[in-house]
């Protein structure tokens, strides 16, 4: 019996130390600039990792490049020296490996820090989705996270993989592969809209549509097509120099009569007409009035930035919920699509003369502290 209790309570032990260890590295974290040194905060606006680095990057999984005494390093998320810095220069980690350049050569590492044997190449290029290319004699390959090759290089360009496949030219037609090389749209395509599982558009010669099976579905009277995002089946389209929205099959759903457009969220579509930006549904009918300068897509979180003179936050009702008296631009590291100016995961990075902030879903401001500079909150677990 004595045994048996002593074996439970070790084993709740062992329980409660690896949830402690799966909370801290599920953690989310934010690159955030004070005093002219950067440092990591959580959602609760603590820091995790205090303001100490001239330079630094936000964390991609478990590590972050740092700068100490001009070498490049990566950090884990309590702010130690996961891999020392060594490197003139160095890229973030994805797929477990990252670039670094020393010794006047480009290379890989592991999370351990430890070099990846790779094939000699004229220009290696960083890892996504498990892949990463390699370009000899001018033609471009794929190599996996162990350093081999899937894909002996074959091709003139290949694209970043999106949802397990790349695009892919010869010439000046393209294609699609997937994380095996092999092919699964074929190289014919004069344009040809990146990977998503709600659909894939393309061009072959004058007529544009969307790839059923590998073959085109010709929509009439489209001159363009913007790629698919995620919460619809339906996209963008050109007609007539107006905008209007067609589906994964094939066909026109919404007339093409806007001016401009944007991808639908949470059954909701920002487009113009007159220069003035409401929200329709997608039978196409108005939601929200024509009345903003300025609206983006609306967030997982059910809130959209619109803009009179600044910006503020707008529910699916229309309801104005935050003030607009933010400014939402791209920050010093990030490029943002329309979904990453809004809510993320709670909260959404905005600007005010004061500073770099992060507000939640009722407008309060995080840690009630503005920034030199804020990026995006990151997953590190991921």
């Amino acid at each position: 019996m004595k045994t048996h209790r002593i074996m439970k309570a070790a084993l709740t032990l062992a329980l409660g130390i690896f949830m402690g260890m799966a909370t801290v590295s599920a953690q989310e974290l934010a690159l955030v600039r004070e005093d002219g040194k950067w440092g990591y905060i959580n959602k609760s606006g603590d820091y995790v990792i205090q303001p100490q680095f001239d330079k630094a990057k936000s964390f991609s999984g478990p590590l972050a490049m740092a700068e100490d005494d001009g070498k490049w390093g990566y950090i884990n998320t309590s702010g130690e020296w996961a891999i020392e810095a060594k490197f003139d220069k160095a890229r973030k980690f994805n797929s477990g490996r990252a670039m670094v350049f020393t010794n006047d050569a480009w290379g890989y590492i592991d999370s351990s820090g430890n070099p990846l044997d790779v094939p000699s190449a004229e220009k290696y290029y960083g890892f996504n989705d498990g892949v990463a290319l390699i370009k000899q004699n001018d033609k471009i390959g794929l190599l996996g996270t162990d350093g081999k090759f899937i894909l002996e290089p074959k091709f003139d360009e290949i694209k970043n993989f999106h949802h397990g496949r790349a695009k892919v030219r010869n010439g000046d037609l393209w294609g699609m592969i997937d994380q095996k090389g092999e092919i699964v749209i074929p190289v014919e395509y004069r344009e040809l809209g990146f990977n998503h599982p709600s659909g894939v558009w393309g061009r072959k010669g004058d007529d544009h549509g969307i790839v059923l099976n590998g073959q085109l579905k010709v929509i009439d009277g489209v001159d363009r097509i913007w790629n698919f995002h995620d919460g619809s089946t339906v996209t963008y389209a050109r007609k007539n120099k107006k905008l209007g929205y067609v589906n994964n099959q094939g066909e026109w759903v919404i007339e093409a009569k806007f001016d401009k457009a944007r991808a639908f969220k949470n059954g909701l579509a920002p487009v113009a007409q007159s220069k003035k930006w409401g929200y329709i549904d997608e039978k196409g009918n108005t939601v929200i009035d024509f009345q903003y300068r300025d609206a983006e897509v609306f967030s997982n979180d059910g809130l959209a930035p619109v803009k009179d003179k600044d910006w503020g936050f707008i529910d699916t009702s229309g309801k104005l919920v935050i003030p607009m008296d933010y400014d939402i631009s791209v920050g010093l590291a990030f490029f943002q699509s329309g979904e990453d100016k809004g809510f993320i995961g709670g909260v959404s990075r905005v600007k005010t003369k004061k500073g770099w902030g992060y507000l939640d879903k009722q407008g309060k401001l995080l840690g009630n502290k503005w920034y030199q500079n804020a990026e995006l909150f990151v997953d590190t677990s991921k």
